[in-house]
């Protein structure tokens, strides 16, 4: 048996219960991780408020990234061996001593990385990594505007992209908060409660890519904030799915709207993120050009306090918790 998190019914953060479970067995393909740190991440929290259900077959507990030691893998797997260090995308069970997921799934934790930074890696990087630059198409040079730069997500956009050689626009609701992401390299930080984003960025021009998890009202905002054929990528809507919008532009101007979720894709696509993240990042982060802001470390039976802490918007990069970490 291990401990492990339960939702206990949907709802804010005190329905999240510590329980014991049976620790899971890896199927074809799969391992399961002895688990040191679990990222905690918004999709976890809108699962716990009975918003994001898992995929079928996943486990019904939240997390969705995790790190530690390989405890056992199943028939076929090659490339992993029992006690091998990973961090490891997830479709769910994070929060829990062991966890099971595809082997395909796992990157090798980067030089120079203790296991609660890895722990940071999998979620957002996969997240931001197919958003900006696969389905954004973000190039050296091009102009990108990243709402909540100071979120895991945000932080985590704004080195890529300054990586990669483009130029860094950000948002962000306090000062603070902006001097973060100054920090870390974006061009220019937008405090929204100040300055309207779309006056700022139409005087440099337009942003080539926005990467938005806000939605509402910024979804026609953004809009008037790109740049001809530029390219809007939505990955979560904090403010609502719903925008009244003028397509004359998205036409006249040659504007791409696109975006996706991570969690329901295949475990095929989600690999081969993976392999490009291994070929094109991982030797970033190794060389010390990239590295996720930790925000917060709560341990396991805290994971009530983690989801305030995340949902008070008073945070600064990643919050994870501690499971079986130093």
């Amino acid at each position: 048996m291990m401990r492990a998190i339960e939702i206990s019914v949907p709802g804010p953060p005190n329905v999240l219960q510590l329980a014991e479970r049976p620790i899971p067995v890896p199927g074809p393909g799969q391992v399961v991780l002895k688990i040191a740190y679990a990222g905690v991440n918004r999709p976890d929290a809108l699962q716990r408020a009975g918003l994001y259900n898992p995929p079928a077959g996943a486990s019904d507990l939240p997390g969705l990234e995790a790190s530690g030691v390989i405890a056992a893998c199943g028939a076929g797997v090659l490339d992993l061996q029992q006690g091998q260090q990973v961090c490891a995308l997830l479709p769910g069970g994070g929060y829990a001593e062991y966890a099971v997921t595809q082997a395909a799934h796992c990157l090798p934790v980067p030089s120079g990385f203790d296991l609660k930074q890895a722990a940071c890696l999998p979620e957002t990087f996969f997240t931001v990594w197919s958003n900006v630059f696969q389905r954004g198409s973000l190039l050296a040079g091009e102009r990108i505007l990243v709402h909540g730069g100071s979120s895991g997500i945000g932080t985590t956009a704004i080195q890529l992209a300054r990586a990669f050689g483009a130029r860094v626009f950000t948002t962000a609701g306090s000062d603070a908060k902006c001097r973060a992401c100054l920090d870390l390299g974006a061009e220019r930080a937008i405090n929204y409660r100040e300055t309207d984003f779309v006056l700022i960025m139409q005087s440099e021009g337009g942003a080539d890519v926005i990467l938005d998890m806000v939605g509402g009202d910024y979804i026609a905002r953004n809009l008037d904030a790109l740049a001809d054929d530029g390219r809007l990528v939505q990955i979560a809507f904090l403010q609502g799915p719903k925008a009244a919008l003028n397509f004359t532009q998205v036409m006249t101007r040659r504007l791409t709207l696109t975006g996706s979720t991570l969690r329901p894709q295949s475990d095929v696509a989600k690999a081969r993120i993976a392999a490009s993240l291994r070929t094109q990042v991982w030797p970033l982060l190794c060389a010390g050009r990239v590295a996720p802001v930790i925000d917060s470390c709560f341990d396991l039976d805290q994971a009530a306090q983690a989801h305030a802490r995340m949902e008070s918007s008073a945070h600064i990069g990643k919050i994870v918790l501690r499971l079986d970490g130093d």
